[in-house]
């Protein structure tokens, strides 16, 4: 793994395999906390896992995963609750480390607006509750419905027992039709401490904090048990409206305090990163008295209007981070390095550590990332950690803030065993003796075994059948590696699986006389594969397992091609580096080069290419629907923005062009339908007139796009 490498350094090779661990990790983490109200790591490093994917994904956008944390809210709902259908999705936070962070969130807030540096632009900044989340629906100015956020789409009605909470008002005057009110369920020290002395004189299992205190308390099947304990609400947002409320975040804040829900007394108006910075500071020093949870600030832009400009990223608002505070660090003992083979090839060292609490979560394995890492230099061959190397009996430190599988951060050279040896880097596969060698300009090394290597085989299967890529159902990790070792009913590709569910009786009775099947588990897998037969382009395209591929380039390739022939035609002609098929494949926007190459490879190596054929011989590739878009004047049409806009900055008019149906280029083709150039329009513009592709400025197509 790779997280001491700054962002701005990891290969592709890298990304690729980090975003793996920290999507297991995290939705490990969204069950452990929202589903099952016992969290196996605290908020903040769950926060600081989300903003280092965050990070990975926004500089290898190509590479981010079905699964990924970033299009994920919470956990699905529990069991023993009707489900709530939320009319505005329950969002979760992105989040800031540091200061730099915040300086980078408001940079980016205003490059987005449009905004210099010294245009005027506030901000509220209120304590971040460690506590459930809760919404509750009014109509007429009754208390109709609470929900949890479950998944962010869909939670659970806990209405009966929010009914018992003093700090939520069950009837509002002059409230709008329909209000939604958004806030955290929360416990006090104090309260929680009596909860749990009451716990113990009951014989009764204490509770580990308050937060778990609060969610279990308010998620209890009986209210009067709910009714029972201490819970408390703070009010800091909305959902739906059937009319506004305010015209600013804090307006709508003093609004909702009116009607007489709990407002936190430390919401402050900030109207620059010193004043933003100076709060959280004074926040800090306060956390320890404050008698409930928090675990950070959250800023907010605090014009309404600006925030509806900014609108939403799939799962955060633009508007809006949470700014946490710091983690923790730990010392242990380095008992062994062990080596792991992903699904490209690399080789991953991990470290076995003497198990160590950090931040309240017990800790046996660490990231060591790769041989540089180990060695004590980073992938420019500069000096890490004073250049001090890791060895096996060490005494390191842990540092957990930000990652899944901790990293080292020091290394106690005092503790060292005198007979600790420097750690001598495979140059062959543990798994299948092949060499593993190191390209120029790689800081991984990789097995050069390909589909004879089975830890490369198998990771691939685990990945096709992924959440985001077939998802098949009974088809998981564990199944894959069964049906890997399994000689009569062996699975070593991915149309095996297909080939597997021929429903003849000899393959039923073959898996249902395996540990742990029976008839009914046969069957029902077999029908879950041929379920599957029927895929949407995308999904397809991201299961292949193409290097530099994530799920969102994934749909880039499949909204562009729109069906399996044309993709798999056009990527058979094209030819790296030269030729019609591979500029028409550059010019699409957010594909470059090196996903190109690795795309346009894939399909033209022979075995892989091979078994690409066997699978889709077994399938029914669903083609890219065209999007409603009504009227749109673009709808279908390849557009290329150039120059300086001056009325909308880039990123909107980007989004408002697909949002009407455009394909929008990152370079002008001869398949390009409109060129829009602003001020300063370059070598697009002059490509675009030799090539005789319609060009109009930005007046031109607001107009265009006017009714639309």
């Amino acid at each position: 793994m790779t997280r001491e490498i700054a962002v701005a350094d990891l290969t592709a090779e890298q990304a690729q395999a980090e975003l793996a661990e920290l999507a297991k990790a995290l939705a490990a983490a969204n069950t452990a906390y929202h589903t099952d109200d016992a969290p196996e790591i605290s908020d903040a490093d769950y926060d600081a896992l989300k903003q280092r994917n965050a990070a990975i994904e926004a500089r290898f956008p190509d590479l981010k995963r079905p699964d990924s944390p970033s299009d994920q809210v919470g956990a699905a709902p529990a069991e023993g609750f009707g489900k709530v259908t939320h009319a505005v999705r329950m969002l979760s936070l992105s989040n800031a480390f540091d200061a730099e962070d915040v300086a980078e969130f408001d940079r980016s807030i205003r490059k987005y607006l449009g905004l210099g540096a010294d245009d005027p632009l506030t901000y509220t900044a209120e304590p971040k509750i460690d506590g459930l989340s809760l919404s509750l629906r009014y109509e007429g100015g009754q208390l109709v419905q609470a929900a949890t956020r479950g998944d962010g789409e869909t939670g659970e009605n806990v209405t009966a027992n929010a009914r018992t909470i003093d700090d939520i008002p069950t009837v509002i005057d002059g409230a709008p039709e329909v209000l939604e009110v958004r806030g955290e369920v929360y416990m006090s020290h104090a309260d929680f401490a009596a909860l749990n002395e009451r716990q113990a004189e009951r014989g009764g299992k204490p509770f580990a904090n308050p937060r778990n205190a609060a969610a279990g308390s308010l998620r209890q099947l009986d209210a009067e048990i709910t009714r029972a304990r201490p819970l408390k609400f703070f009010a800091y947002g909305w959902g739906q409206l059937s009319a506004p409320i305010a015209d600013t975040q804090k307006g709508a804040l003093d609004q909702l305090g009116r009607w007489g829900f709990s407002i936190n007394p430390l919401t402050r108006l900030c109207t620059d990163i010193d004043a933003i910075l100076t709060h959280y500071a004074g926040i800090e020093e306060q956390r320890a008295t404050l008698g409930y949870d928090i675990d950070g600030v959250v800023y907010k832009v605090d014009d309404l209007a600006l925030q509806r400009r900014l609108g939403f990223r799939s799962t955060t608002p633009r508007w809006a981070i949470a700014h946490k505070f710091p983690a923790e660090l730990a010392w242990t003992r380095l008992e062994a390095i062990d080596i792991q083979v992903g699904r490209t090839g690399a080789l991953s060292p991990v470290a076995r550590l003497t198990p160590v609490t950090v931040g309240g979560v017990v800790v046996s394995n660490a990231t060591l990332h790769n041989e540089d890492y180990i060695a004590g230099r980073d992938s420019a061959g500069n000096a890490i950690r004073e250049g001090k190397d890791i060895r096996v009996g060490d005494w390191v430190q842990v540092y957990r803030a930000g990652d899944v599988i901790p990293k080292v951060a020091d290394i106690d050279l005092s503790k060292r065993p005198a007979d600790a040896q420097p750690y001598p880097f495979p140059t062959t596969c543990p798994e299948c003796g092949s060499d593993a060698i190191r390209e120029e300009g790689d800081a991984v090394r990789r097995c050069t075994g390909g589909l004879i290597c089975p830890a490369q085989a198998v990771e691939k299967l685990k990945h096709f059948v992924s959440r985001a890529a077939f998802d098949i159902e009974g088809l998981g990790a564990k199944q894959v590696e069964m049906f890997y070792a399994d000689d009569q009913l062996p699975i070593r590709e991915p149309a095996d699986i297909f080939t597997l569910a021929t429903r003849d009786a000899a393959n039923m009775t073959k898996l249902r006389n395996r540990d742990g099947w029976g008839a009914k588990s046969a069957e029902n897998l077999f029908a879950a594969i041929d379920e599957r037969r029927r895929i949407p382009l995308n999904r397809l395209i991201f299961a292949l397992g193409i290097r530099h591929v994530g799920e969102s380039s994934a749909q880039l390739l499949a909204n562009h091609y729109g069906s399996w022939a044309a993709f798999e035609g056009a990527m058979t002609r094209a030819e790296v580096g030269q030729g019609a098929d591979w500029e028409e494949l550059l010019a699409i926007d957010g594909v470059g080069a090196v996903m190109a190459a690795s795309v346009v490879t894939a399909l033209h190596q022979g075995p892989e290419r091979a078994s690409i054929d066997r699978l889709v011989a077994q399938l029914d590739v669903q083609d890219v629907a065209a999007p409603d878009t009504g009227d749109s004047p673009v709808a279908g049409k390849i557009v290329v923005f150039t120059g300086a806009l001056e009325k909308m900055t880039r990123a909107e008019a980007k989004a408002r062009a697909e949002a009407l149906g455009a394909k929008v280029s990152g370079s002008v083709s001869s398949k390009t339908d409109l060129l829009v150039a602003g001020p300063g329009a370059g070598s697009k513009a002059k490509k675009a007139a030799d090539l005789g592709v319609e060009t109009i400025d930005e007046d031109a197509w607001l107009a265009l796009i006017a009714d639309a």
